[in-house]
């Protein structure tokens, strides 16, 4: 497996309280990888760290293909606060700024605001969006530049459902994308929904880390892929054979108990979809 992030026993500390505890961590690319972990876990100063905008106490990071932290920073697409932008002015000319700021951007705003689905409000002012569509914002100045990384400090705080489901869909959209997302965040739900690995953070120390599905799925799940697996994510989603289905790279679902593999590899067959990639977690395949 290729990662993109490695780190080593990070370590930080503000006067007595230890922020993080020796933190090694392992972002495979192409993922989505959540942190997750309650207010006072390391979150934040970890991507702080990683951001280059904190100094770590000890230990060591490094970003695959850029030649220094500086580097990977200015090259990499993050969101680590509560977006702050100019309130009168519109969209468009407050992601000028971002571009300026940044060094890089500027001929890719029209881009990313499609992409975040602002294009049809670009001349509105800030102070007429909804909180979810300034985080949309803040995400599309991220994305300037077209990084291959984006690191997003609990995205979807403080939005309310509607808000939420915009970010996630559109981090998923991202992540089909190739683009590598870290997420920081406190809710278990957001991680189970969005990531495909995931590191649990908790007073500073790392519990464990891994994909989605070992840490946080006590059930035995079956992975598929076909050509289209939005059409088989849909097919599966109204067969009954499954009590969760969800698309991450490939189709991830969680059969019913009287569902064997061989039953859904026969429905499969049956319903001509001729699946690529046919796997199963450990107690699904008898090992």
């Amino acid at each position: 497996m290729e990662y993109i992030l490695n780190t080593k026993d990070i370590r930080k500390s503000y006067g007595i309280v230890k922020a993080l505890k020796g933190v090694s961590l392992q972002v495979p690319k192409g993922s989505v990888y959540g942190i997750l972990g309650p207010n006072g876990s390391g979150k934040t100063t970890m991507l702080g760290i990683l951001l280059d905008v904190l100094q770590a106490d000890g230990g060591q990071y490094e970003w695959q293909g850029y030649s220094s932290p500086e580097s990977a920073r200015s090259n990499i697409g993050s969101l680590l606060e509560t977006p702050n932008f100019y309130h009168y002015l519109s969209a468009t000319d407050n992601l000028k700024i971002s571009a300026a700021i940044k060094g890089r951007g500027e001929n890719d705003i029209e881009r990313v605001l499609k992409l975040v689905n602002l294009y049809n409000r670009k001349d509105s002012a800030f102070k007429t969006f909804s909180l979810g569509m300034k985080q949309r914002l803040a995400i599309a100045a991220a994305l300037l530049g077209n990084p291959d990384v984006l690191v997003l400090d609990e995205p979807t705080n403080g939005l309310d459902p509607v808000g939420i489901a915009e970010i996630r869909n559109l981090i998923l959209q991202l992540s089909k994308e190739g683009k590598t997302i870290i997420i920081a965040s406190h809710l278990l739900d957001e991680v189970e929904k969005v990531c495909t690995h995931v590191a649990i953070l908790k007073l500073g120390e790392l519990i464990t880390q891994g994909s989605v599905l070992e840490v946080l799925n006590d059930e035995d799940w079956i992975e598929l892929g076909c050509e289209n697996n939005d059409a088989l994510l849909l097919a599966l989603q109204s067969s009954g054979l499954c009590k969760q289905v969800r698309l991450q790279s490939l189709i991830i679902a969680t059969p019913n108990k009287d569902v064997s593999i061989e039953v859904l590899s026969k429905w499969c067959f049956e319903a001509s979809i001729y699946t690529q990639s046919f796997g199963a977690s450990q107690t699904q395949s008898g090992k």
